[in-house]
């Protein structure tokens, strides 16, 4: 399953990148789907929040993103930061009190606003002290009717235009010297896909999970609230409380108790597992496999070493392959993800204790000696000692191997 969502840019006079406007697509298919407009914007700030983020949509840049009537009165624009975003009222929205009582609390939150399309009609005047920008559709309007809604608007100074479907050199020209601020066209660019891989709510409640875990306070209550709401997940909890690979000394009655009996630490190992586990569900299980293999391997030399923390060096082996499971940059994952820097640091830069970790995992496994053997000495490790630690990693995978298949 994929998110997918075009973006055209939005730029200033001299031709530099202002903004992105995100349309929300279904496909590759550079086209708007036969859907609800409510549903579109509702599915476009769930996918640029949750799933890529608006951050790497739109290169830090502020987002332009449609919204309905609706979707403006259930305040979904508070969603997404105001740092972030431009509210585009779209050009279909009746303006009503309702409306306006809305954009009133949208500026007092500090959404920049737009009115997306304008078509010029009196009952407007009533909104323009809350709008920051206006956007002119030059397919919709001849140059003269475009200068009359300028010169109406004059005296709101505030206001920026914003000229839409710039498509020749001449236009723009001409709406640079009429005073338009912003330009957005096929004259600069066609919109272009973008396209990532989406989470499920299963997922991203895994990710959540993590989050909690990783807390310097553990809410004990919180994260089994969140596991009680889900069957799926409290059974496999139960389940790993009771395998092989985790033996408790009492039966455990209530999901509280597993949670207490098995510690933050395991538990965050259980949940990163289910986690790579879950997302990994359309690749080959040898990516998973290696993955839990690093991960293991890693906790091991962090007990060995003992000068950072164990359960960070089996997280970062676990999400070692996130980017190949994901078929996205490790830098764009990291993003979304709410690690300690320590991990990001490894991850993305391949710097500090961590990441010597990991480097050695990965030198092992490929059999680059040279290398393995630089690393191995660095970390003041015996000749035995890396197969051994290995050879454990491999059996403990199996047997985790086991309990995923047993409980999917």
């Amino acid at each position: 399953m994929y998110f997918y969502a075009a973006r055209q840019p939005i730029l200033d006079a001299e031709k530099k990148l202002f903004a992105y406007e995100l349309l929300f697509r279904d496909s590759v298919n550079n086209v708007f789907p036969d859907i609800d407009e409510d549903e579109a914007t509702t599915r476009m700030i769930e996918g640029s929040e949750f799933n890529l983020g608006l951050a790497h949509l739109t290169n830090n840049k502020p987002a332009f993103i449609n919204f309905t009537l609706d979707t403006i009165l259930e305040n979904y624009p508070s969603m997404l930061p105001p740092e972030t975003l431009v509210v585009e009222i779209l050009e279909t929205v009746t303006p009503t009190k309702k409306l306006l009582e809305a954009v009133k609390v949208l500026k007092q939150q500090g959404y920049v606003l737009a009115l997306d399309d304008y078509e010029h009609k009196p009952v407007w005047r009533h909104f323009f002290p809350f709008i920051d920008i206006v956007k002119i559709d030059l397919r919709a309007m001849n140059f003269d009717d475009v200068e009359q809604v300028m010169l109406d608007l004059a005296e709101f100074t505030h206001i920026e235009f914003l000229a839409e479907k710039v498509e020749t050199l001449t236009e723009f020209e001409q709406c640079k010297k009429m005073g338009f601020k912003y330009f957005q066209g096929y004259f600069f660019s066609k919109p272009e896909i973008v396209k990532t891989k989406t989470l499920s709510l299963n997922q991203l409640k895994l990710s959540e999970l993590l989050a909690e875990t990783s807390s310097e306070q553990v809410n004990v209550p919180k994260i089994t609230e969140m596991f009680e709401s889900d069957i799926n997940l409290s059974y496999k909890l139960l389940r790993y409380c009771n395998s092989a690979a985790f033996k408790l000394r009492a039966d455990i009655s209530t999901i509280k108790q597993g949670i207490v009996m098995l510690g933050n630490y395991e538990l965050k190992k259980f949940l990163s597992l289910l986690f790579i586990a879950s997302i990994s569900s359309n690749k080959p299980q040898e990516l998973l496999r290696l993955a839990m293999v690093r991960a293991h391997f890693c906790e091991n030399l962090a007990e060995l070493d003992q000068s950072c923390d164990s359960s960070m060096a089996f997280l970062t082996g676990m999400l070692s392959l996130i980017d190949a499971i994901l078929d996205q940059d490790i830098k764009t994952v990291m993003e979304q993800l709410p690690l300690s820097s320590e991990i990001k640091e490894a991850l993305i830069n391949k710097k500090g204790k961590l990441a010597t970790f990991l480097n050695l995992a990965i030198a092992y496994e490929r059999g680059e000696w040279e290398q393995e053997s630089i690393l191995k000495s660095s970390l003041q490790l015996s000749e035995a000692q890396v197969p051994t630690i290995y050879a454990k990693a491999i059996n403990w995978t199996h047997d985790q191997i086991s309990f995923i298949g047993d409980n999917d």
